[in-house]
């Protein structure tokens, strides 16, 4: 972020533990492992226990080092490991919190001095993300357990009905007649004016009980009318019953069928029938004054209908106008006449959009006793902090912060205590469902490494009850770091811990906190990070978003100019091209004699390899300046998946062919504010999450939950794709294709598309069922590595598609063909330095059509694994042209990008 979200948090109520993946993805962790797991299987140490506190530091000094951990503990830790002591219940009391929502922890014992003690904390649940649904519903006790310790394992409302009203008025519910009768006595023992103030919410009102009511008769000087959340579906009901009260100024229909049957008009309809109505449904009318005003300071209430004709609003001193619904600020009642004494205003959540940012200041400026002032920033006040407090010099706190503290830190958005985001769910939801969807308040993650790797896929784990129970605090009393004890000295016989110790002294009765993301600054967007736990301003994210979509949308792409091109084979004599590569396809299948294979790279003409050769491995090698290469330098601005969608934003905007796509490094602010305008537009919400750098969907996620997608940056970097939830279907499958892109210049642009391309094919029925999202073969599509492969001919696959569903193959054909055509201009006109006289290549690029048939680019590899291109033999898709041989596949290449031939290839 630019502007930085000033949190206070002192103490924070969130269930989530800050994330050590940092840790345990450290250098330090990986190289011990790996050096240590190395030297275990070059000498093969006989397993013995760790008895001795020296063994325990030599085997765990890194480790010990990584935590954090006071050297004064380690003592104290190795005693406890041994023993397997877990004596942190003797010191600590978890409590409900949030309406039972969340836990708390607290101190229970006496005073306890900072560094101290070390407690460890178990690890409730382990797992791999893909296999979390499978073990809550197959592991005995799994999911009752994580739904208790997460809060979801009872109903919101836990007192509601069920559907059967005889039963409910047998159970002791009263109904909406006999309410009516109550406050139709107690306001003839109060006054002469009858009732004034009715609530009869959750009743199962219908139009038919509302008008039996005869509210209009019996209540005839209403001044405040509650029907939330019963079942009235007409609005000439409403008009027809309730116009009749005439001095009505609230009307609350939140929850009723009418509200969804008449959305467009119903507001303009009500306030046409109660011209003196100043609440609708929780909002403000154009027509508010000062009893809504004096509602929302507590003044008028049902002890007080204020109707009376008194004016009571000098007596306010503090009003939370906030979400409101308010479009003008500009109103009689709203004055230092009527609030006199006004000191704290609350006016989030409004758009105010009628009065002008200087005409706003100009009315705040008139309150000579507000000095504390919440507002959206950016928002109706402008967009930064320091302006506002510029021109209302009497704030003394913004936002719930100091004027001073915002002005020394010099911040420009500020929000005070952050709401925790709390677990949601339908009573009807199976618990292994509201587990999944919570979790993500609650999980930690680490990933290990051997000597040859490390692990593809990261662990979560979720700490146990007392552990799960520490909250957030920016200024926290206890430190958390997970530990792998090597009861045996080796890895093998590691068991993972997480230590808990104060790094406060810390007094009975008080709450444990921790920081969720220690050591995580702005610098690594720490502010935008927290929205995976807190409520954080939606206004500022969505702001970020539209100066981005509108940067994105005023790109307007000029293909570049290029010099001209005098195609011509490099075989100048009769002797073959020397040809070093490492890849196996290469050494077995290219054949033709006009290269030779040879196993030093100094000697070819040629290098053909797999991995990326930098100018270190250059000088190391050997490598000459008038080698040909199968690399373009700074390709990564195509074949990382980050640099591509950079690139292609940068050159096209926001292309129809490339999905919404965020650098979560970089562009989280953006991603969270999109999330957000779908939200509010009711759109899908549906991402898919990749790493920078990975290919085979290593590490990929798919998933609508904000805060998962948030924490996921925590197992790597990666970008946020909007997943294509319609994707065409071939046998109601999903499936990709990949084409094979040709290179021989980049200025000027020479690429070519080889004729044949791959189907690639999910192996389950398509599906976008929740539990579905984490099933490998229902969303991909690359069976090579993982699952079953079902190789389709491509001629095969274009027939029965174009009878599935009606189109044809050729349409769709030069659509992906100037796609293609369109990303590798691109990446010319951004990065004219990829241009190189001697680089050479062939790219993957992996293609998605959508319903409508428009293809969608998924990615471009450098490299691309073509062992089913030298594997299957090949129809032509077009005419009836021989077959292509697989074995022939690299002849080929090798032909068109060196020899200037076009077998089996079409220039784009």
């Amino acid at each position: 972020m630019t502007n930085h979200i000033l949190t206070r948090v002192t103490i924070n109520p969130l269930p989530i533990l800050q994330n050590l993946n940092s840790f345990l993805n450290s250098r330090i962790l990986q190289n011990l492992l790996t050096r240590r797991h190395s030297a275990q299987k070059q000498a093969k140490p006989k397993m013995v226990e760790i008895k001795y506190y020296n063994d325990f530091l030599q085997v765990h000094s890194m480790l010990l080092a990584a935590t954090g951990l006071p050297q004064s503990l380690y003592p104290q830790l190795f005693r406890k490991l041994s023993s397997e002591t877990f004596d942190a219940g003797e010191f600590f009391q978890i409590e409900p919190s949030e309406d039972g929502r969340q836990r708390k922890l607290i101190q229970t014992s006496d005073f306890m001095p900072k560094n101290s003690n070390v407690f460890l904390v178990d690890h409730a649940w382990t797992f791999r993300l893909s296999d979390a649904p499978k073990q809550l519903e197959e592991v005995p006790g799994l999911v009752e357990r994580m739904a208790s310790l997460m809060c979801v394992d009872a109903d919101c409302h836990e007192d509601g009905g069920d559907g059967n009203e005889d039963l409910a008025d047998k159970d002791g519910k009263m109904t909406a007649e006999e309410i009516l009768e109550i406050e139709i006595c107690k306001a003839k023992e109060l006054s002469n004016d009858g009732v004034q103030w009715l609530e009869l919410e959750e009743l199962n009102i219908d139009d038919a009980n509302l008008l039996a009511l005869d509210l209009p008769t019996k209540c005839p000087n209403l001044v405040a009318l509650s029907l939330l959340g019963n079942k009235i579906e007409k609005v000439e009901t409403v008009l027809e019953e309730i116009s009749k009260l005439k001095n009505l100024r609230a009307l609350w229909l939140n929850d009723n069928p009418v509200l969804k049957n008449c959305a467009s008009n119903m507001e303009e309809a009500v306030l046409q029938a109660f011209p003196n109505l100043e609440i609708f449904n929780s909002h403000f009318t154009c027509n508010y004054g000062e009893w809504a005003l004096g509602f929302c300071g507590e003044i008028y209430g049902k002890d007080n209908p204020g109707n009376d004709g008194e004016e009571q609003l000098q007596n306010i001193t503090s009003l939370d106008l906030s979400d409101r619904c308010i479009h003008n600020l500009n109103n009689k009642a709203f004055s230092p006449l009527k609030l006199p004494h006004l000191s704290h205003l609350n006016i989030r959540g409004n758009p105010i959009e009628e009065n002008s940012v200087p005409e706003l200041l100009e009315i705040l400026k008139k309150f000579p006793s507000l000095n504390s002032l919440e507002v959206d920033i950016p928002g109706p006040l402008g967009e930064s902090a320091l302006e506002i407090l510029d021109s209302l010099p009497n704030i003394f706190l913004l936002n719930g912060t100091k004027a001073t503290k915002i002005f020394d830190m010099d911040k420009h958005v500020v929000d005070s205590v952050l709401q925790p985001r709390l677990p949601e769910w339908n009573p009807d939801d199976p618990l292994a469902d509201r587990v999944l969807n919570a979790m993500w308040l609650y999980l930690m993650t680490y990933r290990l490494a051997d000597e040859e790797k490390i692990d593809e896929t990261s662990v979560w784990y979720v700490m146990d009850e007392l552990g799960s129970a520490l909250r957030h605090s920016d200024v926290p009393n206890f430190q958390v770091a997970p530990f792998l004890y090597m009861r045996d000295g080796n890895l093998s016989s590691a068991v993972s811990f997480s230590i808990l110790w104060p790094t406060q002294d810390v007094e009975k009765g008080d709450e444990c906190t921790r920081d969720f993301l220690l050591g995580i600054g702005e610098d690594k967007q720490r502010s935008a990070r927290l929205t995976a736990w807190f409520h954080t301003p939606k206004n500022y994210f969505i702001k970020g978003y539209e100066k981005h979509y509108q940067k994105l949308q005023s790109k307007h792409f000029t293909p570049p100019s290029m010099g001209s091109l005098k195609p011509s084979s490099l075989l100048c004599n009769k002797n073959p091209l020397r040809v070093y590569t490492d890849i196996p396809h290469v050494q077995e299948f290219l054949t033709r004699p006009e290269f030779s294979i040879t196993s030093e790279p100094k000697e070819a003409d040629i290098l053909w390899t797999s991995m990326q050769v930098d100018e270190e491995t250059r000088k190391a090698v050997g490598i000459r300046d008038d080698q040909y290469i199968n690399q373009f330098p700074h390709e990564a601005c195509l074949v990382m998946k980050h640099h591509l969608a950079e690139t292609m934003q940068e050159a096209h905007g926001a292309p129809e062919w490339l999905q919404p796509t965020y650098d979560l490094v970089s562009h989280l602010t953006e991603l969270i504010g999109d999330y957000y305008v779908r939200e509010r537009k009711g759109l899908d919400n549906l991402w898919i999450l990749k790493p920078w750098n990975m290919a085979r969907t290593i590490d990929t996620t798919i998933t609508s939950n904000l805060s998962a997608i948030i924490r996921l940056m925590e197992t790597g970097p990666k970008i946020c794709q909007k997943y294509i939830e319609h994707p065409s279907l071939f046998r109601g499958k999903k499936f990709d294709l990949r084409y094979i892109v040709l290179v021989r210049s980049i200025n000027p642009l020479d690429i070519f598309l080889a004729d044949v391309f791959w189907v690639r094919l999910s192996n389950n029925a398509y599906s976008l069922d929740k539990r579905s999202l984490y099933e490998y073969e229902t969303h991909f599509t690359v069976m090579n590595y993982r699952g079953v492969l079902n190789h389709l001919q491509t001629r095969e696959f274009v027939k029965e598609f174009e009878q599935e569903h009606q189109v044809k193959w050729s349409d769709i054909h030069q659509r992906i063909r100037n796609m293609i055509r369109s990303v590798f201009e691109a990446a010319v006109a951004v990065h004219p330095e990829m241009h190189s006289p001697k680089s050479r290549a062939i790219y993957g690029v992996d293609v998605m059509l959508d319903s409508s048939f428009c293809p969608k680019l998924l990615e471009v590899t450098y490299c691309p694994d073509c062992s089913r291109a030298c594997t299957y033999d090949m129809e032509p898709v077009f005419g009836e042209g021989a077959e292509f041989k697989g074995r022939d596949f690299f002849n080929n290449v090798f032909g068109c990008l060196f020899l200037n031939e076009t077998t089996n290839v079409a220039p784009l």
